[in-house]
């Protein structure tokens, strides 16, 4: 019967009334129904009891009260999804919260989306009430829409960028300790072999840099968008180089601090709490930025690699390591999921236009590699540190950061290992006005 027909039918009702009531409103497998084609991949369930989809599925999806469906009903797509899971209105069986790859592959593969029709639009708004797509309010972990953070400056300004990086990286040390692992590190490692520990991959990933950046004992390194401060003592560690990093996070620059202080590296390395527009002069002989590039605006390129460039001494070298979209025509601002939840005002360009911006920041560009699939072997990897940690991460940040943890690694886990998103390393030189650039004929580091 379909929800039209349904819709048309009348119930007796006692004899004290004279007017006729409506039939039940729709099911939440009603619903279902009516924004699906073709066989589902998971089973459904609703908090009304009823369901649609194989019973033996493997995986579940259970919508577990009416809040839970106003949000997939009010914001369709990801960001309904987002809410509904976030909040704990749509639950997962059959996938950890901390690792659900699984139910986001066959999703993404398998369920096949339909807009109802015109009558069924009708049949099920006036079945459901009006009052059902009235959003509610979001969960506490969402960003504003971008619309409404011009209360906080305009795009990419000092005060707008300092907040959006807090709402990523400020969220609580001891959970990234436990989602990063030892190296403390949240950029893509680099794996000599698939089964490699993420310890040795990202130790790994660092040599990579500091090779290419051709590293001796006594250069003067500066990384801009430092994080945890894993260049920086990586560096004057293994390589006995003078170096100083930048970050915009308070907890990231205090939590390195302290690192190098244990370490006993002070004589040789800092962190600062610091735009990256207002980092040391220098000259430096070598600069890393590694997972910065993400976060300043792709309109803001010309004026950060300039300001890389003029950090540089003549034939130093630049290593930018950065998320790229994998078609250079496509969009640059990030999907409503990761501008709401993750990276507010994050945009990605595509590698062409990185190099690009590069060279015409008035460096040369010598080497370029895509390290795309590396990245969803991390990502894997952080995705089983929460998996084993989930009781600790959720005491520290509670379930609905959790969630988002899960629901992000995963998906981008996925976009990683299909091609969507890529991870490019670009080096480059600031040649002098003669042209020398100090970079010998072929590479003088191991790939």
């Amino acid at each position: 019967m379909s929800l039209t027909e349904r819709d048309q039918q009348t119930v007796p009702v006692a004899s004290t009334s004279p007017r006729r009531r409506r039939p039940p409103g729709p099911t939440v497998a009603d619903v279902v129904r009516a924004v699906t084609t073709g066989p589902l991949p998971v089973r459904i369930t609703g908090y009304d009891g009823s369901a649609v989809g194989p019973a033996d599925a493997g995986i579940t999806l259970a919508i577990r009260s009416e809040r839970g469906l106003s949000y997939l009903l009010t914001a369709p797509g990801d960001l309904g999804m987002a809410r509904a899971y976030v909040s704990g209105d749509l639950a997962l069986s059959g996938v950890h919260p901390g690792d659900p790859y699984e139910a986001l592959r066959v999703l993404k593969d398998e369920l096949r989306l339909r807009p109802p029709s015109l009558a069924e639009g009708l049949v099920l708004v006036r079945g459901l009430g009006w009052e059902r797509l009235r959003p509610p309010p979001p969960p506490p972990q969402e960003a504003v829409p971008r619309w409404r953070r011009v209360v906080a400056g305009l795009r990419h300004s000092r005060s707008r960028d300092s907040s959006a990086i807090s709402h990523h990286y400020d969220v609580s040390n001891a959970f990234y300790e436990k989602v990063l692992g030892a190296s403390m590190t949240y950029t893509c490692a680099l794996f000599r072999d698939p089964d490699d520990t993420l310890e040795q991959a990202q130790a790994a990933k660092y040599d990579l840099v500091a090779g290419k950046l051709a590293l001796r004992p006594g250069m003067r390194l500066l990384d801009v968008g430092c994080g945890w401060g894993g260049m920086v003592r990586h560096a004057a560690r293994e390589y006995g180089v003078r170096a100083v990093g930048v970050t915009l996070s308070r907890a990231q620059a205090e939590w390195a601090r302290a690192a190098i202080e244990r370490e006993g590296l002070g004589s040789l390395a800092e962190v600062r709490h610091l735009d990256y527009r207002d980092a040391p002069a220098g000259p430096f002989d070598a600069i890393s930025s590694i997972g910065l590039t993400e976060h300043i605006g792709v309109g803001n390129y010309p004026a950060y690699f300039g300001a890389l460039r003029d950090r540089l001494r003549p034939g130093g070298r630049l290593l930018n390591h950065c998320i790229t979209r994998a078609d250079n025509r496509a969009p640059h601002r990030s999907g409503v999921f990761i501008d709401r939840y993750v990276f507010p005002d994050g945009e990605l360009a595509g590698p062409g236009r990185l190099v690009g911006e590069i060279h015409d920041a008035g460096l040369e560009v010598h080497h370029e590699e895509n390290l795309r699939r590396h990245y969803a072997l991390t990502l894997a990897a952080w995705c089983r540190n929460l998996v084993a940690h989930w009781d600790d991460c959720v005491a520290e940040v509670g379930a609905g950061t959790a969630r988002v943890w899960g629901l992000y690694m995963a998906g981008s886990r996925l976009a990683f290992e299909r091609n969507g998103i890529q991870l490019h390393q670009v080096l480059a030189t600031r040649n002098g006005p003669d042209g020398a650039d100090d970079y010998p004929l072929r590479p003088d580091w191991t790939p």
